[in-house]
This record gives C-alpha cells, sequence and structure tokens, in this order.
C-alpha cells in the first residue's frame, strides 16, 4: 500500500472538520488499501453491554502532548531538491498543511549525520579555532536546509517547533582528531574544548537566528552511549557517559546557553536508547546543579523490543514528573537482517503506530520520526547505514511514495495537536482472541481523541463509552487503525 504522488497528482485531506454533538467522526487506514477514510456516525444512548467495552474520562488527566513529528537530515533535503518543484510541493503539503498530516516537530542535526554524503562540522576550516572565528554554516545549510525550513514554515498552520542535534564536534576538539569515529571531546568537562564545545552550541543558534530560524530545543548530544552499539568506524558520534555529560551541563552548557539571547531554548538530555533509563536521569537530573538547566529526556526505540516501557519510561516518570519524555528517533530498516526499504509495508506502520501507542501510556509527550524522506535504497548516507523512511523518492520518475508509516503516524499528528490532554481510556479487560492497542486524549478544542489499532486478522467488535454522551459502538476490521474524534459538550 503506498500512495505514488508525483508534479500533477497527490492524495490529500480536508481539513478536519467535527460533527455536532451527539455524532463522532472517524478516519480510518487498513491494510487493504483504506488511507484515512473519513465516515460519521452517532453516539447511541445505550450499549448492549456485551463485548470489548472502553471507557473514555476526560477528568483523568495524565501528560500534555507536545506533537509529532520528522526529521530533516541532509539526506531529506538532498532527496526532496532532487523532485521538480511541483512535485515538492506536494510532498511538502502532504507534512505540513491541512491537506496533509500537519507535523509541529522537526529535528535538525547540528552539522553532518551518518544521513549526510560527508563528515563535516561548522568549524573544520581552522585549528584549535577556540574563539571559533572560522565558524560557519555548511552548504548542506545555506541552500538545502534553511530554504527547506522557510518552505515548511509558509505551508504549516501550527507552531513549527525545531529540536537541533550534534553528532559529532570539530576534529580538533575530538580525542582521534577526526569529526568521524568513535571519541569524546579532548580534556574534562570545564575545560577550554568544553567550553569551546559549549559556545559552538549557541553559535549554531546563533546563526539559524540570522536565517530567521529559531529552535525551540536543543539535545546535549545525539546517542552518547552509541559506541557500544554501532560498528562502523567512520560514523560521526561523540561519546558521554551520565557523568560526564551531567558535568558539562554544569560547568558548560548549561551556562553558556543561559548567558546567550537563547536563554529560553530548552535542554533536553540523553536523546539515546531507553535502556540507560532511569540511570542516566539519576545521574544528570537527580543532580539539582545540572536539573536547573534541563527540561526533558530524549528519547531513541531502537531498543525498545528489550526494555520494558514500565522499568524505563514509567520509572523514569515516576521519579522526575516534572521533566518531560520525547521519542526523538525512530525508523525501520534498522536491523542488519531486514531490507532497508520495504515499500508498501504494512507491518512497518503497525510497529510505529503500536509503539507510539504504547510509549503515550508510558508518559511520553511526543515522537519524532527519523529521515523525513528517503531514496529508493534508503539514503543517501556516507556511513551505508541506510533505512526506511515514511515517504520515499524516486528521482528518476520524478515521483515520491507515501507508505503505511506515513498514514500510522497521521493518525496521531493530524488529530492530537500540541496542548492536548492525555486521559483516562481503561478498559472492562474482557478477555478476547485479539488485544487491541488504544489511547484517549482531550484537545484544547475540548473534541474527544481515541486511537484504536488491530493487529489481528479478524474484525474486532467493541465500544467507547463517554458518560456525558452515551456509546460508540464500532468494529475494528482486520489490520486497521482508527481516530475517533467527537464534541463534548
Amino acid at each position: 500500500m503506498v500512495c505514488v504522488c508525483n508534479a500533477t497528482y497527490c492524495d490529500t485531506m480536508d481539513p478536519v472538520s467535527i460533527p455536532d454533538v451527539g455524532s463522532f467522526v472517524k478516519y480510518e487506514s487498513t491494510r487493504a488499501g483504506g488511507r484515512l477514510e473519513r465516515s460519521e456516525g452517532v453516539i447511541h444512548p445505550s450499549t448492549s453491554g456485551s463485548g470489548l467495552r472502553y471507557t473514555y474520562n476526560p477528568f483523568v488527566h495524565y501528560q500534555r502532548i507536545k506533537g509529532f513529528g520528522g526529521s530533516l537530515t541532509d539526506a531529506a533535503a538532498i532527496n526532496i531538491m532532487r523532485l521538480s518543484t511541483e512535485a515538492q510541493d506536494h510532498l511538502l503539503r502532504s507534512y505540513f498543511s491541512e491537506e496533509g498530516i500537519e507535523y509541529n516537530l522537526l529535528r535538525l542535526p547540528m552539522a553532518c549525520s551518518d544521513f549526510s554524503t560527508r563528515a563535516y562540522s561548522y568549524a573544520d576550516q581552522c585549528v584549535n579555532d577556540y574563539d571559533l572565528k572560522c565558524f560557519s554554516l555548511a552548504y548542506e545549510d545555506t541552500e538545502l536546509r534553511i530554504p527547506l525550513l522557510h518552505r515548511f514554515m509558509a505551508t504549516t498552520k501550527r507552531h513549527l517547533s525545531l529540536i537541533g542535534s550534534p553528532w559529532s564536534a570539530p576534529g580538533w576538539l575530538r580525542t582521534n582528531n577526526q569529526v568521524m569515529g568513535k571519541a569524546r571531546l579532548k580534556g574534562e568537562p570545564g575545560d577550554i574544548h568544553h567550553k569551546t564545545w559549549a559556545r559552538y552550541f549557541v553559535r549554531f543558534l546563533d546563526e539559524y537566528a540570522r536565517h530567521n530560524v529559531t529552535f525551540w530545543a536543543v539535545t546535549a548530544q545525539n546517542e552518547p552511549s552509541s559506541s557500544v552499539f554501532i560498528p562502523m568506524k567512520n560514523f560521526p558520534m561523540t561519546q558521554f557517559s551520565p557523568e560526564t555529560q551531567r558535568d558539562f551541563i554544569i560547568l558548560d552548557l548549561g551556562p553558556a546557553l543561559a548567558a546567550s539571547r537563547h536563554k529560553d531554548v530548552l535542554l533536553i538530555i540523553h536523546d539515546d536508547q531507553r535502556i540507560h533509563l532511569p540511570n542516566w536521569a539519576n545521574v544528570v537530573i537527580g543532580n539539582s546543579s545540572a536539573a536547573k538547566y534541563v527540561a526533558g529526556i530524549g528519547i531513541h526505540w531502537y531498543l525498545d523490543s528489550v526494555t520494558p516501557p514500565k522499568l524505563t519510561l514509567e520509572a523514569t516518570y515516576l521519579l522526575y514528573p516534572n521533566f518531560f519524555l520525547l521519542y526523538t528517533e525512530s525508523c525501520n530498516g534498522f536491523r542488519i537482517w531486514e531490507p532497508r526499504v520495504d515499500l508498501g509495508s504494512w507491518e512497518r506502520g503497525v510497529r510505529y503506530s503500536q509503539n507510539i501507542l504504547t510509549n503515550l501510556n508510558s508518559f511520553i509527550v511526543g515522537w519524532i520520526d527519523w529521515n523525513l524522506v528517503l531514496d529508493m535504497e534508503g539514503g543517501p548516507n556516507y556511513v551505508k547505514n541506510h533505512v526506511d523512511s515514511p515517504i520515499i523518492v524516486n528521482p528518476l520518475r520524478d515521483e515520491f511514495y507515501k507508505q503505511p508509516m506515513f498514514y500510522h503516524l497521521a493518525h496521531f499528528s493530524k488529530f492530537i495537536p500540541e496542548g492536548s490532554i492525555r486521559v483516562a481510556l481503561t478498559s472492562n479487560f474482557e478477555i478476547t482472541s485479539c488485544q487491541l492497542h488504544s489511547s484517549g486524549f482531550l484537545r484544547p478544542d475540548k473534541v474527544a481523541v481515541v486511537v484504536v489499532l488491530n493487529k489481528c486478522s479478524w474484525d474486532v467488535d467493541f465500544s467507547i463509552a463517554d458518560d456525558q454522551l452515551g456509546y460508540i459502538e464500532d468494529i475494528a476490521p482486520a489490520q486497521s487503525i482508527q481516530t475517533y474524534l467527537w464534541k463534548r459538550r
């Protein structure tokens, strides 16, 4: 199941409209080929009382939702620019406009990532340039990503919150004297190397601000423990332990951001696999001197299958409820035994929505996909670390393909805007042959939202009870995902 888009055609959606009180609207996608199909139904005053029943309770509040989005890597920007202007416009509207899925979060690497065509930093021109006199943005920023950012912002009606994440420092600041490869910063937190690296963050924010692009947050380091898991010798990474990240924040990065004109930019720690939680949080924000600079914890999904959310996310939330949990990177096709790009894979869409639902129910405030766009091989990527993406570009045909992952993400990003609250959605615990996955929300406009995923190969009858209005009675078709919305009095 893919939608083939080109210069003259791409599927679109009408702006979301909610029927009057007493009715509901449903958007449904199915393995059989349905893509966000809209229908309406009536909320009944009573029900038969049999079958699986959910109870929606808007008076029990959990976390406030920040949003959903993807990452504008060099690879994503390159692939978008390979299309004709008309096809580009369709792609941008697919992600950011009211006729698309209305992303409101966007992550950007600070200089190169593995999804670049080369290893580079913004301070490669001069060695030992501790005053960063030679600092300058790269071609990939000024000619590709920044122009696209302006177009994204012009396309969306929602506020677009940007997050900057560094992969590697300039080589002369690193123990291997290269931008790429396994290395840490020279010296120790508090010294000239770490203070220069902290100033590098401020300069990055300064230079983007000159181009009228401002950031909501930065992460202290992308995957600081990645050297443990990533075998590629030329991967761009900078190693931090939780202790060195804590001290770097206390002595260098926290004060540098606080003293700059970007003092309102939030700082996110960790930005790594949840297997490290809650220990990483205990070390960093368990220290009050570091905690005063920190707003949240970033998480990647790659080891989720071996790390229960209750022991990681929920445990961290209970310890530190004032610090948000945000998924900052996820993708399919990263396992060495699976295809990098698997066009039309419904299973990969299900993997996304199940992960999002599970983690929303474990207190995350948002979920960011990895590359917005990749090519038919899952690149470009100078490390050859190719993966899949919700949208795949075929420049030879001036086409792009919207995969099931795209539509699964839409069931959240389109209908659960920033400021929504996760609320209680409980079931009657009836034992059925198919366990549905679900979560409930209350939007800022007081519209109720419930997302339901059916992974099974058969239909499931169920109902949603709203004590104020009555019952939604419906069927979750085999291999489907639904988003329900209704007005409350």
